[in-house]
């Protein structure tokens, strides 16, 4: 199974088997690292504008060979156990869901094999588990008892924020 650099489990043999669309892929198959950061990596921004600025593995699932892929969550939904995020405006609480990295960018570069930034969403509760080495992003599991209950307890508070109450109501003199 990988390892972060410190030697703790990332949760998965294979982080491309796990990996979404690049972050700097357009919606018309343009790649959006060579046309706002261009200074970064000169030659490959050559390279790309000679070619109409098209991503190097547009449509393919072979970034590996692209130098500056990068696939990071969304953070909707824990990969592992499927828990949804629920947000708290003005709250300051701790989200539900965490990002976790299964590829560390340059952390991990060696030769002509680029390193990629790749993440995936995973709730507090999965995630300690994947770091403590025994369990997998890809097991098949429901979510645990408590991240349930911390769903549920943000969902009333949301509910509550909603409510509506007459004007006789929030009157305090009646």
């Amino acid at each position: 199974m990988e390892r972060t650099p410190t030697g703790t489990s990332v949760g998965v043999d294979d982080p491309y088997a796990h990996a979404g669309r690049c972050d700097h892929l357009t919606s018309d198959g343009r790649c959006r690292f060579a046309l706002e950061h261009a200074g970064q990596d000169p030659a490959f921004a050559a390279e790309r504008r000679a070619d109409g600025h098209a991503c190097v593995v547009a449509g393919d699932d072979g970034w590996r060979d692209c130098p500056h892929y990068r696939s990071t969550t969304d953070g909707r939904e824990c990969r592992r156990c499927g828990l949804g995020e629920v947000r708290m405006a003005h709250d300051d609480v701790r989200p539900l869901l965490e990002e976790h990295h299964l590829s560390y960018g340059s952390a991990e570069a060696s030769g002509d094999d680029p390193a990629h930034e790749i993440t995936v969403a995973l709730c507090r509760w999965c995630h300690a588990k994947v770091h403590a080495g025994w369990a997998r992003i890809d097991d098949d599991v429901n979510p645990d008892a408590e991240a349930l209950a911390a769903r549920e307890e943000r969902r009333s508070e949301e509910r509550a924020e909603f409510g509506f109450r007459t004007a006789a109501e929030r009157d305090d003199r009646r």
